[in-house]
């Protein structure tokens, strides 16, 4: 992987690692108003989870492959 490529995916992750804390501070606003739509909420979850994976596939892709 060569430098522009980390330096792109450094940027996506950044990125993503914003979206999920907005998207937890979002569902956390619902839940303590007392009033969330239970369907809006999972769709929030659900949303969150998306962007979770997508951590896990960019960091994995700084990761250097060692060989056990």
């Amino acid at each position: 992987m060569d430098n522009l490529q980390e330096v792109q995916i450094r940027s996506k992750l950044h990125a993503l690692y914003e979206q999920h804390r907005d998207l937890d501070d979002a569902i956390n606003v619902f839940e303590q108003s007392g009033r969330a739509d239970p369907l809006q909420l999972q769709r929030l979850k659900k949303m969150k989870l998306g962007i979770k994976d997508q951590i896990a596939k960019y960091e994995n892709l700084l990761l250097p492959d060692i060989i056990a």
